[in-house]
């Protein structure tokens, strides 16, 4: 299981904390004004009705997306907000590319840069860490919740690139354009993903033990607790073993 996985599952457990600070609302809200960029009707929008489904999922009140939209549509007035990615390297060497949604680029570039430099990191060049990473769809989906044979067929006769079994989760990858398919064929089969989104996949993963690993989690923290950060995504892989030692500690 890569880095996106395992960073997954420990947003899984941290999304109640989140919520209570608004921190997944900030998230969605800028996602629906960017997406609305692209036009208001969702049935015309993939991005907007991606956004929309997870703003539903995080229980958003409908006045609040309606008003994200418009802003988004230019109905109504609000921050014009700029999409980038900034790019660097962790522990162990692992890559780290961050999906920004900013007002100042100036100002998040330098909070960035600081933050990798405090946190047993570097920022890098625009261009050096993005090749080693693929757009892709990716749901995850519990162990237990349906058997390996039948998700194999279910995805790849949706249009699924690949299904990977875990210690405790299948994921279906997918390419973009066929996510929303192979979303809609799971959901008509009852099969519920843990997660679904389109994420940066790594082509490759780097083993981390211990001090490596913790450096690692609390990079990711850092940059993930960051406001004008939308998304994290690294090519580290922790052994389940290694992330449940790292995550004790963290909590005692």
């Amino acid at each position: 299981m890569g880095g996106h996985s395992h960073w997954a599952t420990i947003k899984r457990h941290k999304s109640a904390q989140d919520a209570k600070r608004g921190k997944i609302f900030t998230r969605i809200i800028r996602e629906l004004t960017i997406a609305a960029r692209g036009g208001g009707d969702p049935d015309g929008n993939p991005r907007l009705r991606l956004a929309i489904a997870k703003a539903k999922e995080a229980n958003m009140p409908g006045d609040t997306m309606k008003k994200a939209i418009q802003r988004g549509t230019g109905e109504l007035p609000g921050v014009s907000y700029e999409e980038f990615s900034l790019e660097g390297y962790g522990p162990g060497g692992t890559a780290l590319l961050l999906e920004i949604t900013s007002d100042n680029r100036n100002r998040t570039v330098a909070e960035i840069r600081s933050l990798f430099t405090k946190n047993h990191g570097n920022m890098a060049e625009a261009g050096a860490v993005a090749w080693q990473f693929h757009k892709k769809g990716l749901l995850t989906i519990d162990k237990g919740k349906v058997e390996e044979d039948a998700l194999l067929s279910l995805a790849l006769d949706a249009g699924a690139e690949d299904v990977k079994s875990g210690e405790k989760s299948f994921e279906v990858i997918t390419n973009p354009q066929d996510f929303e398919a192979v979303k809609k064929a799971l959901a008509d089969a009852k099969v519920d993903p843990s997660l679904a989104e389109l994420t940066f996949v790594p082509q490759n993963t780097i083993r981390l033990e211990e001090k490596d690993a913790e450096q690692m989690l609390k990079l990711m923290e850092v940059m993930d607790e960051h406001d004008d950060v939308q998304k994290v995504h690294a090519n580290f892989d922790i052994p389940d073993d290694v992330m449940e030692k790292v995550a004790a500690a963290a909590a005692g």
